[in-house]
């Protein structure tokens, strides 16, 4: 099973950022299980949808800081935000229409959706908020 372990490297903030991140990568975690133990498709379709939803609730809720603080990076992110959810929502599509499950492979691409968010554009906005919210 792939599992997202919350540790230091994947801090960004520290603060409400940080906080978002840790129930999205809870929300990973539940779904990597539940396709390794071949939970049931309704459960499975369940949780993906919370993690869409509370993904795009939190990309809303960075833009929204982005704004707040007047982030030159703003486009680039919202864009990559953009990309990322357009890409979750095609795999969500074709878990529906195809009436297929989720695989390995459809997992570890959302852990790599996952983490390189955060690791790449999340970890230099959180730079950035640091430095304009002292």
């Amino acid at each position: 099973m792939k599992k997202i372990i919350w540790d230091e490297s994947l801090s960004v903030d520290g603060g409400e950022i940080d906080e978002d991140h840790r129930r999205l990568v809870d929300l990973f975690n539940i779904l990597s299980r539940a396709v390794e133990e071949d939970d049931a498709a309704e459960y499975i379709d369940a949780v993906l949808e919370e993690l869409v939803s509370c993904t795009i609730w939190h990309f809303r809720h960075e833009e929204r800081l982005m704004l707040m603080y007047k982030y030159d990076g703003i486009e680039a992110h919202k864009d990559e935000h953009n990309d990322l959810i357009d890409s979750v929502r095609e795999l969500q599509q074709k878990f529906h229409k195809e009436n297929r499950l989720l695989t390995n492979e459809d997992i570890e691409y959302l852990e790599d959706w996952l983490t390189q968010h955060i690791l790449g554009q999340d970890m230099r906005l959180g730079f950035y908020l640091m430095d304009v919210m002292k």
